[in-house]
């Protein structure tokens, strides 16, 4: 339901200390398909805030990620979609923009990407 993924994203920022500290740091965030939180984490770097989310969910004992959904705070690069493919997540969300790579990419493989997400607005990518 996309209705549900701007609240994602939202939640996921209420709980960005570093970046309220710094203004520098990325986050990402993982949810379940009903819309529960299950885990944030920020780094400097897009690409370890994914890493470091994916890996808990490894360490957690998820065996499958595929009812997941992963929020990443910056834009929709290819690389991340690629990262989310890799794991079986269905469904990305970001609050910027998408690259033209991202969209065909995440199209290709069947993945969900809404991209510019925000109150009132998103652009969804299926």
């Amino acid at each position: 339901d996309a209705s549900r993924l701007p609240a994602m994203a939202e939640r996921m920022r209420t709980d960005q200390s570093s970046f309220d500290h710094t203004g520098g740091c990325h986050a990402a965030a993982l949810f379940t398909n009903e819309g529960k939180f299950l885990v944030l984490f920020e780094d400097v770097g897009r690409h370890n805030a994914v890493d470091k989310v994916i890996g808990r969910a490894v360490l957690d004992g998820a065996t499958s990620l595929a009812d997941r959904i992963l929020v990443v705070s910056g834009r929709a690069g290819f690389e991340l979609v690629q990262k989310a493919l890799k794991a079986a997540i269905p469904v990305m969300v970001s609050v910027g923009a998408a690259s033209s790579l991202a969209v065909d990419m995440a199209s290709a493989a069947g993945m969900t990407l809404y991209s510019f997400v925000g109150p009132g607005r998103g652009n969804l990518h299926v």
